[in-house]
């Protein structure tokens, strides 16, 4: 007769200590979890410290190169009171326009076929998105990027369709080669017999970053692209988290030089997330170089340049690059300067 109520809370008993069993279980394996999440956070293989020139404040102006003009522009676009995407737009329409600038735009190097071709990307401190590839005859990539972003569902466009819908968005048709780079082109054809060189002046890819007084953080690349480079040839300015990547909960990078190097490890996008991790600006940059280095080396790699750009939330920034060469102007607390990057290797 009590064979059913012995049985009932045998039962009972049996559920209660499972229970806890579980709850142990569940436990330890969140613990361990989380110990393993800790371990494995990717240690710097470059020494973690700030950059000698990194002062917080809001706003700055960050860019590529000795583009003081362009840092100049964008920040005059925030004291009238224009956002930050406005911003990046008007500090990268600068060299854009600029046809001593052989890197950028107007009086760009042409590829090896004697065609200039445009690459540009925008990001605002939302996330979204707008690029351009493989872009002829519009002066200003970099609007008609930001274009993409606000007036179509996509993030990029390239070639024909770009042209096509740059031109319905009111951009009018210019020819891009200028006689100093069409005579460029021709010496080109002569020595180089259609090995595309690396532009080895001190400006190449301006990529540009704003954070305004609110706390909003926007970025912008454009380029012409490697010089004499094979027809279709795209680099890393207009990939979203190769030539540029921006969060505003954690800062944004940038980058220049060898395009195929900055694309095959997402150098923009690693440097972002290292800030994510509590790298510091420059601690990041540092292991994106070292990251390239080490991947380049692999490949065979002899010479090669690039370098990177990177701005906290807060408005702390770091700079780094390959080799000795690279610089980048910076426009904070009043002052428009620019400065040299550190450098990993000694050629």
């Amino acid at each position: 007769m009590n064979f059913p109520k012995v049985f009932y809370l045998r039962e009972v008993f049996f559920n209660i200590s499972t229970m806890f069993n579980r709850r142990d279980f569940v436990r330890s394996s969140v613990l361990a979890a989380l110990a393993t999440a800790v371990s494995c956070k990717p240690k710097p293989t470059s020494v973690q410290k700030s950059n000698p020139h990194s002062k917080k404040g809001k706003p700055v102006v960050l860019a590529t190169w000795d583009n003081r003009n362009a840092t100049t522009a964008a920040m005059k676009a925030l004291q009238e009171g224009g956002s930050a995407l406005d911003a990046v737009e008007a500090g990268a329409r600068v060299p854009e326009a600029d046809p001593n600038d052989t890197s950028v735009g107007y009086g760009g190097f042409p590829d090896r076929d004697g065609h200039v071709t445009l690459d540009a990307c925008i990001m605002d401190h939302r996330g979204n998105t707008g690029a351009v590839c493989f872009l002829e005859g519009i002066k200003h990539p970099i609007s008609v990027a930001r274009k993409v972003m606000e007036q179509t569902p996509h993030n990029m466009l390239c070639g024909s369709g770009a042209l096509a819908f740059a031109r319905e968005m009111g951009f009018p048709e210019e020819n891009l080669l200028t006689e100093k780079s069409r005579r460029a082109w021709e010496q080109w054809l002569e020595e180089k017999e259609y090995r595309p060189v690396i532009n080895i002046e001190r400006h190449d890819t301006i990529g540009i970053l704003a954070l305004d007084a609110q706390g909003k953080l926007c970025g912008a690349c454009t380029t012409s692209g490697m010089a004499f480079k094979m027809s279709g040839r795209v680099g890393d300015s207009p990939i979203i988290g190769a030539g540029l990547f921006v969060d505003s909960q954690v800062g944004g990078a940038c980058a220049t030089g060898l395009g195929e190097l900055v694309t095959q490890t997402l150098g923009s996008f690693l440097i972002v997330e290292l800030m994510r991790q509590g790298y510091s600006p420059q601690a990041a940059c540092e292991e994106a170089v070292v990251r390239i280095i080490n991947r380049a080396k692999a490949a065979g790699v002899e010479e090669y340049q690039a370098g990177f750009l990177a701005l906290s939330k807060d408005g702390e920034h770091g700079a780094y690059a390959v080799v000795k060469g690279f610089n980048y102007a910076l426009y904070q607390n009043e002052q428009n300067r620019v400065y040299e990057a550190g450098y990993k290797l000694s050629l």
